[in-house]
């Protein structure tokens, strides 16, 4: 399986496709590379496409402490460097796109465009922190099986939660909240959590991006999805109906379809 060295952590990736282009990915907190699987799939014709494992999550390596934005910012900065393909099209998907929008504000040489799905820019709103909390406490002593319930209604729509004949896919990705090292999820989520706000400087952002959300996404709304694409200027908002927070792979065509209709407009 493939790793590289990026801000001293041992990250693992897939690369499916050898296009022109290169397509980074970047994932959802508890889950890993694989719930961008329908878009590589897809897009892999085209472009090169490179999903990663942040640290503390699937066969990344776990290390005991630098769980903060900065450093997931900084590995993958380090992630696009080592494997040099800036600037690349940054795809983000909720922690993916807290550490996308840094990029774009940032180091907007490593990106050519983003796609920032299910995400914020700003802090964690005091009463969404208090229950995040709360269940990470409830994590670190007891273990996953008292939470899981509150949270795959955060990550999915009661569409797919309920589809009789989707019950596979909803009992796999239980599996895979469920087997995340659980020291490393209550760092990295008391990391995450605790971020600081950067909209104030969103309209430093002069990368084409295009916000993607689920229409029923409790984690990251609809309205924070607006006030990012207010606030960055030409941005494009898109809206994935009968979707929660892994919208990639509640409606993975619609998803797809929306990337690939940006992306085109891109090269």
């Amino acid at each position: 399986m493939p790793k590289i060295l990026s801000n001293g952590i041992q990250l693992h990736y897939e690369e499916m496709g050898s296009g022109p282009e290169t397509i980074v990915f970047s994932h959802s907190y508890l889950a890993d590379h694989y719930h961008f699987n329908p878009q590589m799939q897809a897009l892999k014709d085209r472009y090169r496409c490179i999903a990663f494992d942040h640290r503390g999550h699937g066969q990344s390596e776990i290390p005991d402490d630098g769980y903060d934005m900065e450093n997931l910012y900084e590995d993958a900065v380090g992630f696009i460097e080592a494997l040099d393909c800036a600037p690349c099209h940054f795809v983000g998907l909720s922690t993916g796109g807290f550490i996308g929008v840094r990029i774009g504000i940032r180091r907007p040489d490593l990106v050519k465009s983003l796609v920032l799905m299910d995400t914020s820019a700003d802090a964690e709103p005091e009463e969404a922190l208090r229950q995040y909390r709360q269940m990470l406490f409830v994590v670190r002593w007891l273990g996953y099986r008292p939470v899981i319930g509150r949270v795959m209604p955060i990550f999915f729509a009661s569409k797919f939660l309920n589809d009789p004949a989707r019950q596979d896919e909803v009992k796999e990705w239980k599996r895979r909240f469920m087997a995340n090292d659980r020291k490393a999820i209550v760092k990295f989520g008391n990391g995450i959590f605790g971020r600081t706000s950067c909209y104030e400087e969103l309209d430093k952002i002069l990368t084409p991006t295009l916000v993607l959300v689920g229409a029923e996404d409790p984690a990251q709304p609809l309205a924070k999805a607006e006030r990012i694409a207010n606030k960055i200027p030409g941005a494009t908002l898109r809206v994935i109906p009968d979707a929660a927070h892994l919208c990639t792979v509640e409606e993975p065509a619609a998803v797809t379809s929306a990337i690939e209709e940006f992306l085109s407009n891109q090269t």
